[in-house]
């Protein structure tokens, strides 16, 4: 590609209103390979509008390279060879990220009580904010969460209530877990939560082979329902276990 072709001419939204953060990704990404970006800002909202109708467009901001229309931010990112997210696909990313930062969190706690991040109570402080961090993501949104959990879970299938109890519940017994306190109530609450789960999780994914979104990070989770979030109940009920011979 010559020196002219690494030029490239782009049209963003940046008035007083709205300035169009994929705007500033496009530009971002332009430059990141190597083009010189002459940025053309449409500064109201005539000019959006008139820019949109000249090119037969209905979004800003619009990349060209050497005089061609390239698109958009996701069509820059597919023009270099990238994929461009697609917001609808499935997911493990949010369940992951979660399970990563509660994981930090323990290995820090424990580092900060015993000076060293790895001993046995990092592994309990790990599940009990896992259940914390996830309790948290449903209670974003209750009622969306209760009826992606209808799907699936057993008990709430049965009492519908339980949809709305069950991050409460995963919220308590995830914050006694970590404090170490009335192992009586918080034990029994995550092996009834977790029990259930598993159970449920299992028939829906493995014998009833049904294709589900999971709500273990709310309800507008596109975590698949499987092996993650079968993994998720099966940590509750372990610790349980574990809590309640150990008390």
């Amino acid at each position: 590609m010559t020196t002219s072709d690494r030029r490239a001419v782009l049209y963003r939204t940046a008035t007083l209103e709205h300035l169009c953060p994929y705007g500033l990704k496009a530009k971002d990404l332009l430059r990141r390979h190597g083009f010189s970006v002459d940025d053309r800002l449409l500064r109201t909202r005539e000019e959006v509008e008139a820019f949109k109708a000249a090119q037969g467009v209905t979004t800003t901001p619009q990349a060209f390279i050497a005089g061609k229309r390239i698109g958009g931010y996701d069509d820059l990112r597919r023009y270099f060879g990238g994929k461009a997210r697609d917001p609808k696909a499935a997911t493990y990313t949010p369940v992951l990220a979660t399970f990563a930062g509660a994981a930090l969190m323990a290995l820090a706690a424990s580092h900060r009580a015993f000076g060293t991040p790895l001993t046995g109570q990092a592994g309990v402080w790990f599940i009990a904010f896992s259940m914390v961090a996830l309790a948290a993501l449903k209670l974003r949104d209750v009622e969306s969460f209760s009826t992606l959990f209808l799907n699936y879970d057993l008990l709430a299938r049965r009492w519908p209530p339980y949809g709305y109890v069950y991050p409460f519940a995963e919220l308590a017994a995830g914050g006694l877990m970590a404090a170490g306190a009335l192992t009586w109530l918080s034990a029994p609450v995550a092996l009834l939560i977790g029990g259930v789960g598993t159970v449920s999780v299992f028939k829906a994914v493995y014998i009833d082979k049904r294709e589900l979104k999971c709500a273990c990070v709310g309800g507008d989770s596109k975590a698949p329902l499987g092996f993650v979030s079968l993994t998720e109940n099966l940590m509750m009920v372990g610790m349980a276990v574990w809590m309640l011979v150990m008390s």
